[in-house]
């Protein structure tokens, strides 16, 4: 018996379209970070790019649990006294929430090379609107899965 290694004709990419509304962003990262790997599937090899493409809608409304919404994010310029931070409501309520999704996905990964490739076949849209409908996505209900997954709005 010998182990199955996938190569690059043995892979099949779908297009899975998940709403974020209303969903704790821990668990819609994990799930979606899953997803870009293919660990959900039978054939999973861990050194292949095989996961899916990934269309994540209404970002801007995702859900934190306790007071992550108050935790702030730092960044440095590069200049002498540079440092800057936002917190995380401030970055949901600002020009591009889709970033707060984004970063919990990539801190999901193992870094490297394939984990940046994986990252090119997600996309993070903050309003219900994607341009992708030509690729005939499939959803994926994250909300079902899981009663857990969701949470009122506080």
């Amino acid at each position: 018996m010998k182990t199955f290694t996938a190569t690059p004709a043995d892979i099949e990419k779908k297009w899975v379209v998940i709403d974020a509304e209303g969903v704790v962003l821990g668990r819609l990262a994990s799930i979606i970070a899953m997803r870009l790997r293919g660990k959900h599937k039978a054939t999973f090899t861990p050194h292949m790019d095989m996961g899916d493409n990934v269309i994540v809608v209404n970002a801007d409304k995702v859900q934190l649990t306790g007071r992550k919404r108050e935790k702030p994010h730092y960044w440095h310029t590069g200049y002498p006294g540079g440092i800057k931070s936002r917190t995380t409501a401030q970055i949901l309520e600002g020009k591009h929430p889709e970033r707060v999704v984004m970063q919990a996905v990539k801190r999901m990964l193992p870094g490297g090379p394939l984990s940046r490739q994986q990252m090119t076949n997600l996309r993070v849209y903050a309003s219900a609107e994607h341009p992708h409908e030509a690729q005939s996505p499939e959803t994926l209900d994250v909300r079902a899965m899981n009663k857990k997954n969701t949470r009122e709005a506080h």
